[in-house]
């Protein structure tokens, strides 16, 4: 049974990474993902305020108007016996996640095919999810759930770095 990373949500077809009961594709997800095993502990109420404001702001790509969601793209390239294939998170505006797609389709139509095996197996799959993702896309009235963990892995770790500053007020003694 394939499963899906946690974290950005591809497939897994091989290994993975597990970390408080999820399962994702890499390290760096799990690394990422942490940080959202952690953030179900973030009231859902401050979770859905932050979304809808992060939801309604400006792109962090471009600087426009949202409404700003959680767009993958996906990519496939090879070389002979060695395929590389991501799917790539991000946080903007449906016209930055489309050029996105649209850049990774054209990548991995070019160089996605060279491959054997994998290459000729990956390849229509990550094109058919970027066509997929272009064609379907995020709402735009309300922030997705890919936002909703984002949004919580983003509040988790502003807390975490807040914890590890020292106090600017707190006074130093010598010894």
């Amino acid at each position: 049974m394939l499963d899906n990373c946690a974290y950005c949500g591809s497939t897994i077809l091989f290994g993975g990474a597990e970390a408080g009961g999820l399962k994702f594709c890499n390290a760096k997800c799990r690394d990422s993902g942490s940080l959202l095993a952690a953030g179900h502990s973030v009231p859902e109420d401050l979770v859905e305020e932050a979304a809808n404001v992060l939801h309604q702001g400006q792109c962090p790509k471009c600087g426009g108007r949202g409404p700003v969601d959680v767009h993958v793209s996906h990519r496939v390239w090879s070389l002979i016996f060695l395929t590389s294939w991501s799917s790539r998170p991000q946080v903007c505006c449906r016209s930055c996640g489309i050029k996105s797609q649209v850049f990774d389709t054209a990548l991995s139509a070019a160089l996605g095919w060279w491959g054997f095996p994998w290459g000729l197996l990956m390849t229509p799959i990550q094109i058919g999810r970027n066509i997929y993702g272009v064609v379907s896309g995020p709402s735009p009235t309300q922030p997705s759930a890919k936002l909703k963990d984002f949004t919580r892995i983003l509040l988790v770790s502003r807390a975490q770095a807040h914890a590890e500053t020292p106090d600017q007020n707190q006074e130093v003694k010598p010894s």
